[in-house]
């Protein structure tokens, strides 16, 4: 299937493994310039050594935690021509509600929010001017379905469909779309 993402420069964030991986490999076989990203350089150079061999595609690697405001700026600065953004970072950990301090609740909110708002802010004037664009924010169905064991997951990804059905609604009449997509928790059955 052609996508018409031949020469798209794509940022997938959390892309050296699951969810973030797979969707990194898919647009490097659609012919998309891919950005993988994660924190670690060694994890980086690694899935792009492997997407590289597996698709034969044009990827770049970014090693940084975009969790953070310098990496965030740091990624753009080195990369201010991304098309195509797909906030897919985040953590998570089981933790009973009473046993999740205010620390946790910030940093989840930071990594898992913040990233994707940020990155969007900085990628979205010139989106605007070329009147194409794409924002992607990887969501859960622990958006709708708060699991008991992660609220303060399950706060952040609601937070995330918030945030990309707001700026879904500022760029409407422009070429440039915003989507949440919120992929099931798999199950063994």
């Amino acid at each position: 299937m052609d996508l018409k993402l031949r020469g798209r420069r794509a940022l997938v964030t959390g892309s050296t493994a699951g969810i973030g991986r797979a969707i990194a490999a898919s647009f490097a076989r659609e012919g998309a310039i891919v950005i993988v990203n994660g924190r670690q350089q060694s994890s980086v150079d690694k899935a792009v050594a492997e997407l590289q061999a597996a698709t034969g595609g044009d990827l770049v690697g970014f090693a940084g935690d975009l969790g953070t405001a310098a990496s965030a700026d740091e990624i753009a600065r080195r990369h201010p021509d991304v098309e195509i953004l797909v906030n897919n970072l985040a953590i998570f950990e089981p933790k009973p509600f009473e046993d999740i301090p205010d620390a946790d609740w910030v940093r989840f909110f930071e990594v898992n929010v913040l990233s994707g708002i940020r990155l969007s802010r900085l990628y979205l004037p010139a989106m605007k001017r070329a009147n194409w664009g794409r924002i992607i924010f990887i969501s859960s169905e622990s958006a709708l379905q708060i699991p008991a064991e992660m609220i303060h997951y399950g706060m952040t990804k609601t937070a995330q469909i918030a945030v990309a059905r707001g700026l879904a609604e500022s760029v409407a009449g422009t070429g440039i779309t915003v989507n949440s997509i919120l992929p099931r928790r798999w199950r063994r059955s």
